[in-house]
């Protein structure tokens, strides 16, 4: 496929309630689009970068600006295949969610223009996916204990509380008291240090299907002496950012579980890796989620369709986040607590556009006109 046309949206949408994790609270969510042209159609992907650096390095307007002056450049006017995305955009280091979105762009479009569901173009064989629910941290207990039974009825398969210093042992204490078997997960995002380990150790007693990301971000070596002091198994999200990283942790036993989220492992070409190695050394994978517009979401549920993908990841139902997404139908969550895998071209969700346009506070597009590519290109000389 020949890239005619590159354009970059940036949206704002507004949770239907805040959501509270170690990071802060987030109740706006600005959110960035691309949009690949090719022989008059064109495939969408979604940045997951946040509005500052506090989920990692990246941010909505770091994800621009390298898009904008390297990674477009590098793309524009090239007969391009999506598998060949990562091998393209591989002179820029680093920058995983800027290139996620592109590369996830160019495989939408080429499912599109084959005329087949993305999540069969890059290998997905499940009919449909089991979901869990990712929830904030909670003013009250109480509060806490009504959400979970909601989303119980609702039919997700596996609760995730999000946690941090003080904020921890009464909550995971009274969710197990009032559900002793439900599949129950915590998450710290990196609020932890090893010192902490003898409180962490305390976790065991509650049967946790597994905790994430307890210590920082970047350090394997403490996640692997935490692990052989407890029992809970540790789940490395921010720390993998792509196969070399998911082989270093479980080769020195700095987890037992991996979180792939398509933005932080820069798409879709290496989250197929990263779950095909998991795969065969039985480490348990799932699909983890950053309060995705349904464009995002429509690209994690065709991720979520491969084999690796062994435990409910955090692909949740559009209401849960919004009042109106941005895909037609929105993602419904089944009373069995699955989302079937669409059977039309493409990513099975239709773009609604004009509710994209109402949403836009920032819009370029770039083309693939020699001059115009004349002039992107000098920034890579």
């Amino acid at each position: 496929m020949n890239i005619e046309r590159i354009e970059l949206r940036e949206i704002r949408m507004r949770l239907r309630a805040p959501f509270e994790t170690s990071f802060g609270v987030v109740e706006n969510r600005r959110i960035l689009l691309v949009e690949a042209h090719s022989e008059g159609i064109s495939g969408w992907g979604e940045g997951t970068a946040t509005a500052g650096p506090f989920y990692n390095s990246e941010t909505i307007d770091t994800s621009w600006t390298i898009l904008r002056d390297f990674l477009i450049p590098l793309a524009l006017g090239k007969d391009v295949r999506a598998e060949g995305m990562a091998e393209l955009m591989k002179p820029v280091r680093g920058n995983q969610m800027a290139k996620a979105a592109l590369e996830n762009a160019v495989w939408h479009l080429e499912s599109l223009a084959r005329g087949v569901p993305l999540h069969r173009l890059i290998g997905g064989t499940l009919a449909e996916i089991p979901c869990g629910v990712s929830l904030g941290i909670q003013g009250t207990i109480d509060r806490l204990l009504e959400i979970v039974e909601r989303e119980l009825a609702a039919g997700y398969r596996r609760i995730k509380l999000k946690i941090k210093p003080g904020k921890d042992v009464a909550a995971i204490a009274a969710v197990r008291r009032r559900f002793p078997q439900i599949a129950l997960s915590v998450d710290a995002n990196s609020a932890y240090s090893l010192s902490d380990a003898d409180h962490l150790k305390s976790f065991d007693e509650f049967g946790l299907l597994m905790m994430e990301q307890p210590l920082e971000w970047d350090d394997m070596v403490r996640h692997s002496r935490l692990q052989a002091q407890i029992a809970t198994p540790i789940c490395l999200d921010e720390s993998i950012h792509h196969l070399r990283d998911a082989q270093a942790a479980v080769e020195m036993g700095a987890c037992r579980v991996v979180n792939v989220k398509l933005g932080r492992v820069g798409g879709h070409g290496e989250a197929s890796r990263i779950q095909a190695y998991c795969a065969v050394a039985g480490i348990p994978a799932w699909c983890g989620g950053m309060i995705e517009s349904g464009i995002g979401r429509a690209h994690n549920i065709a991720m979520s369709t491969q084999a690796g993908f062994i435990w409910p990841g955090d692909v949740s139902a559009s209401q849960r986040y919004w009042e109106e997404d941005i895909i037609e139908p929105e993602v419904e969550v089944t009373r069995e607590g699955t989302i079937p895998a669409p059977e039309s071209a493409g990513l099975g969700y239709g773009i609604r556009e004009r509710r994209v346009r109402d949403l836009t506070v920032r819009h370029e597009s770039y083309s693939a006109r020699p001059a115009s590519v004349a002039v992107l290109q000098q920034v890579l000389q």
